[in-house]
């Protein structure tokens, strides 16, 4: 962390910013794999349907991201990220309020907007702020803030569901997704425009969404959507079911099932500092090489071999590194390469792309597994993702220490 010592007061203030986006991002977002079981029983559900209702919230979460790295470029990165951040909180409270399936279909899809957009804002602000000597360092410890927000879930949904009947404790959870927009105050009051981008405005240096699509720009955009397609698909296949693979098929109890969320989480935090420190140590793509190979093996591993609950529980420790481990690279590598003035259009599309069709993974686990168990659906499609994934990081350039101009 030695790079941390270098920052400015302005750039130390957009890493808090950045880093609370995303943990109250992981926060709000969450909730509902913990919830499913519940609301299965509640309203009568199938996995399909279930299934469905995290699919809604990430396919508009692709669109959000498409909106908001818009707006990044037109009305600027910090504002975007205080609308966005404020949308997914308001709308994740909301949910608290739903009285059956198609209520939470909407208010799952609203919720996505928000949840989209702020990605591609944060990640592009922190991205231009710092150099790039650390900026995979920076940008990737700024993510580890989402293990952080999906372990004060999982802590918050142990509490309340251990002291509340389950027909209240559910919408308590969601009530609790309004936290997030007290870091607008904050973000209002610290953060400021990154210079690269006061320079190009001033410049009068804008793009066009549609460049991103030009005959320059053509083979980036559509590998950089596969990269993030692969990475997103493998971990919404993973996280979304989790909870609902060990309390079904493993026959763990509320408070077990939070034990190996944990696991998985420490995990997962751990994976997030390991894989920034190494986007910038051995490069990009090589980072990418690491964890997708960490994933498909560790994911198969978890879901498909005859284990015990004890192994199972140490093996949760290296699901969490390698799938949440794999985005650290992320965030710099987008950033890097987009010019400035399509940036927010480029990151904002290329990821949330990725989002939108790995949003389609949970459902289609969730149909599939009425046909075989749910490891096995979850290990094939996760595997399957890794591997794309992997496609791209070989056909994309190096970027590692590339100037933004």
């Amino acid at each position: 962390m030695s790079w941390w010592s270098g920052l400015t007061r302005a750039e130390r203030a957009t890493f808090y910013a950045c880093f609370g986006g995303w943990a109250l991002d992981a926060f709000d977002f969450q909730f509902y794999s913990f919830v499913i079981p519940t609301l299965r029983k509640e309203w009568n559900l199938s996995a399909g349907q279930a299934g469905s209702l995290a699919t809604a919230a990430l396919l508009s979460s692709a669109v959000g991201g498409w909106l908001a790295g818009l707006l990044a470029d037109r009305i600027g990165r910090v504002r975007t990220l205080q609308i966005t951040i404020l949308w997914f909180a308001v709308f994740t409270c909301l949910s608290g309020l739903a009285r059956g399936y198609w209520d939470m279909f909407f208010a799952r899809a609203l919720i996505g907007l928000g949840f989209g957009g702020e990605w591609a804002a944060g990640a592009v602000l922190m991205g231009e702020v710092i150099s790039a000597r650390h900026r995979g360092k920076a940008v990737g410890s700024v993510q580890s803030g989402w293990a952080l927000g999906w372990g004060a879930a999982a802590i918050l949904y142990t509490i309340v569901f251990s002291q509340l009947p389950e027909h209240t404790a559910w919408r308590v959870l969601f009530f609790a997704g309004i936290a997030p927009a007290f870091l607008v105050l904050f973000i209002r009051r610290h953060v400021e425009e990154p210079a690269v981008f006061r320079a190009a405005r001033q410049g009068a240096a804008t793009g066009n969404f549609l460049e991103i699509f030009s005959a320059g720009m053509l083979r980036t955009t559509v590998l950089a959507a596969l990269l993030a397609t692969g990475a997103q698909g493998g971990y919404y296949a993973i996280t979304t079911w989790l909870p609902t693979f060990l309390k079904t098929e493993r026959k763990l109890s509320v408070l077990n099932t939070g034990g190996y969320l944990g696991v998985v989480i420490v995990g997962s935090f751990c994976g997030y500092l390991v894989g920034a420190y190494l986007a910038d140590a051995i490069g990009r793509r090589r980072n990418f090489f690491v964890f997708a190979i960490g994933c498909l093996v560790t994911v198969l591993v978890y879901t498909q071999a005859p284990i015990g609950n004890g192994l199972m529980l140490i093996l949760g420790f290296p699901l969490g590194f390698f799938a949440s481990g794999i985005f650290s690279g992320m965030g710099a590598f987008l950033t890097e390469l987009f010019p400035t003035r399509i940036r927010g259009s480029g990151q904002g599309f290329t990821y949330n792309f990725g989002r939108g069709i790995g949003a389609l993974f949970p459902s289609v686990v969730g149909y599939l597994s009425v046909g075989m168990p749910l490891g096995r659906a979850i290990g094939i499609f996760a595997a399957s993702a890794y591997a794309l994934l992997f496609l791209a990081a070989v056909l994309l350039p190096e970027t590692r220490g590339r100037e933004l101009a």
